[in-house]
């Protein structure tokens, strides 16, 4: 066993650091996800779960295949089985279920069709079809016992039938999920905001009503029903806990109950669905099927619930599938937040803790023993710590694992590399360690004064830059990955040494998204302008590359940049263990939502009133609009630069008076001439074509009294 120093010390947490912050970074927030896949799979596989199904507060009304091979059904289009739903419903209730909900939605009534049918439409035949199906509605919702769902998308929303809605009124929930960046649902959504106020998810609201209560804030701020603080390590969302593997839920079959009400057993429905909370969805192999954190050992679309009339089909037993039906993910979340067995994981400083002790452990195990016995190491302590992970796990305590388990590996082949350069000087180290992740005026204190770096901020006015590439990912499939690496280095050096020339430091890169700050880390009371400068050279050196460039030939990139200015808390950000040289305020979060607002107005580079306020008489603007963004309520006048004062084209003069008249006009809601105005341009400007549309559609449907010319976006 090789004795170690302190210098070896040093270096195993400097690794550790390293290897942590590498393993639980945005770019990789995907291990996060994979660590919740296989703790699910160990558990499952490893403990199992023994709860009975008819335990389950919740149950599913199952339209699957049997229902569609069985008469009245077989042969019928869907929209026909409406009043054969409400009669199931109807007994559902009666047997005592506290609430139903539709996780299947009827956007159109057969009373529409507009097929010929004769000499008539077919829907006009059939008038009246629907009355009894709309009653049972309107007698269920009236007593809180329905709840309809929906599907919100700003492009393509999903409603039930305006008929539906009027009988049901309000009892309407969205049935949107929170899927992760590898297609995979592992959470849900706890409210969504709807004319901007909170309106429960329909699971939330499947078990308030269940439990008598309503979704509330919590002093710390955690959302709690009935008394239990929910965890959520995304905001607003809740972890799925699939314990049982789906098998944990009865599945009853839409036909067999259709056949029981004919039958007329009412005791069945009081045995099956008294006291609890029933969902109804289709769970056929082809139909909303959905990758969860159950896809690596597989899922199951529930447990045959007990029959009432039909024989049970011939078909093979269950078998485990890596997607589930949707329904199943609903009722999934109903039943934690009845039974209070939300998974809790850790926060991103928890995690970042854990990843890094252990990658030091490991890192250290690696100074001291040879190389296969430090392999050997981390192969026993990965395994003690994935078992204490699973226990936890049990508890619906979610800790990392695939952060650690890979920091570590990576911590070890590290040490062991250093382990080769032990003569390196202290500059050379910690210029080597920091480069990353820290501002060179920052390293060349620290070797200066041959300390590490400590944790503290300070309050500076500076201006944040955003930048984003357009359509990037499309783009990118169309690539090989050394075309892809070739182009991200060339046009990534390319900003890169256009902000740092303007005297802008880059924070990160994030894919093909640049973070830079001007005015910090040294200081410049004219960043405003610079950041400015350096957003227009970057706009044209872009426009240089896709013409000159080899590897942007064919391509045609564009990118949207953010700027915006104000005081901010810039220096060393993070825990004891790990930190940054970052920024951290509103002003950064309201630069990045003016480069995503540059797509709603075919812009390039927007810049709020704040930063043009600090630039002085340097560029020309055009001001663009009042907006307000994505969680913030205060509206802000958004401007676009078009070149340094006095270098604008005639053109963009033209446009820029054209615009301007326009937009006075919007503002005293004289739509008429401000269509007049943006149309002028609006063949060769977006943003005069966005105006023009919108001010032709108000004169001829005028806005209310209290309308303010502020444009709300809804995305980021």
């Amino acid at each position: 066993m090789r004795r170690i120093g302190r210098r070896d010390i040093v270096a195993a947490m400097l690794i550790a650091l390293l290897a942590g912050a590498v393993f639980t970074s945005p770019p990789l927030q995907v291990l996060q996800g994979l660590s919740l896949d296989i703790l699910t799979a160990l558990r499952g596989k490893l403990i199992g779960d023994r709860r009975d199904p008819a335990t389950s507060p919740v149950v599913v009304v199952a339209i699957d295949g049997e229902t569609y091979d069985t008469s009245p059904f077989k042969g019928s289009p869907t929209l026909t089985w409406t009043r054969e739903i409400g009669r199931v419903l109807g007994s559902v209730t009666e047997g005592g279920a506290k609430v139903v909900g539709f996780d299947v939605i009827f956007p159109s009534s057969i009373e529409q069709s507009e097929i010929p049918f004769g000499d008539a439409p077919f829907g006009s035949r059939l008038k009246g079809f629907d009355r009894d199906y709309l009653i049972a509605l309107r007698k269920l919702s009236d007593g809180g016992k329905l709840v309809l769902g929906e599907r919100l998308s700003n492009d393509h929303p999903e409603r039930p039938d305006r008929a539906q809605q009027l009988a049901v009124r309000a009892n309407i929930r969205a049935l949107n999920v929170h899927t992760d960046p590898d297609d995979v649902i592992r959470r849900m959504p706890l409210s969504f905001s709807i004319d901007g106020k909170p309106v429960p998810a329909m699971a939330v609201e499947l078990a308030t009503r269940a439990l008598g209560t309503k979704l509330e804030t919590g002093p710390s701020g955690a959302m709690q029903l009935s008394g239990y603080a929910i965890p959520s390590a995304v905001p607003n969302t809740l972890t799925l806990n699939f314990r049982g593997m789906g098998r944990d839920i009865p599945a009853y079959s839409f036909a067999d109950l259709r056949a029981c009400v004919e039958k007329g057993d009412t005791d069945f429905f009081r045995r099956a669905f008294e006291g609890k909370v029933v969902l109804l969805g289709s769970i056929l192999d082809f139909d909303d099927r959905k990758l969860t954190s159950m896809r690596l050992s597989g899922g199951y679309d529930g447990t045959p619930a007990p029959r009432c009339a039909l024989p049970a089909p011939t078909s093979s037993a269950q078998k485990a599938r890596s997607d589930i039906a949707g329904v199943f993910v609903h009722a999934t979340a109903v039943r934690n937040l009845i039974e209070r067995d939300v998974v809790t994981e850790l926060g991103f400083p928890m995690r970042a803790i854990f990843t890094i002790v252990f990658a030091a452990i490991i890192a250290v195990a690696g100074c001291m023993l040879a190389p296969g016995g430090a392999l050997i190491a981390w192969l026993a302590l990965t395994a003690a710590y994935t078992a204490m992970a699973v226990g936890a796990f049990v508890q619906a305590l979610a800790l990392p694992l695939t952060e650690p388990a890979l920091a570590s590996l990576a911590a070890l082949a590290m040490m062991i590399g250093y382990r080769f350069v032990l003569a390196d000087r202290d500059e050379r180290f910690l210029r080597r360690s920091f480069a990353f992740y820290l501002a060179p005026e920052v390293i060349d204190t620290m070797v200066a004064s041959g300390k590490m770096p400590a944790l503290g901020g300070e309050m500076r006015n500076v201006t944040m830059f955003f930048s984003d590439l357009s359509g990037f990912s499309s783009i990118a499939e169309t690539m090989t990955p050394g075309e892809l690496v070739t182009l991200m280095n060339e046009y990534l050096s390319a900003m890169t040494d256009i902000i740092e020339s303007n005297g802008g430091y880059v924070d990160k890169y994030i894919g093909d998204s640049i973070v830079a700050m001007f005015g910090a880390p040294a200081d410049d009371p004219a960043h405003a302008r610079n950041a400015v400068r350096a957003a227009l050279k970057c706009h044209a050196k872009l426009a240089e590359l896709n013409a000159d460039n080899p590897a942007f030939a064919g391509h045609g990139l564009s990118h949207r940049i953010g700027l915006n200015s104000g005081e901010a808390v810039v220096g060393n950000i993070g825990s004891r263990r790990r930190f940054n040289y970052t920024v951290m305020s509103d002003t950064v979060n309201v630069a990045s939502r003016l480069e995503g607002a540059n797509k709603y107005y075919g812009t390039a580079i927007m810049a709020s009133a704040a930063t043009v306020a600090q630039t002085g008489d340097s560029f020309a603007w055009r001001e663009l609009d009042a907006i307000r963004v994505l969680g913030r309520g205060e509206a802000i006048k958004v401007f676009e630069p078009l070149a340094e004062k006095g270098a604008e084209s005639a053109e963009q003069k033209t446009v820029a008076a054209a615009y301007a008249e326009g937009l006075a006009c919007w503002r005293a809601r004289e739509f008429a001439k401000a269509a007049d105005a943006f149309e002028g341009a609006a063949m060769n400007d977006p943003a005069s074509n966005l105006f023009a549309r919108r001010a032709k559609a108000y004169s001829i449907n005028p806005p209310p009294p209290d309308w303010t010319p502020v444009n709300t976006l809804e995305g980021k």
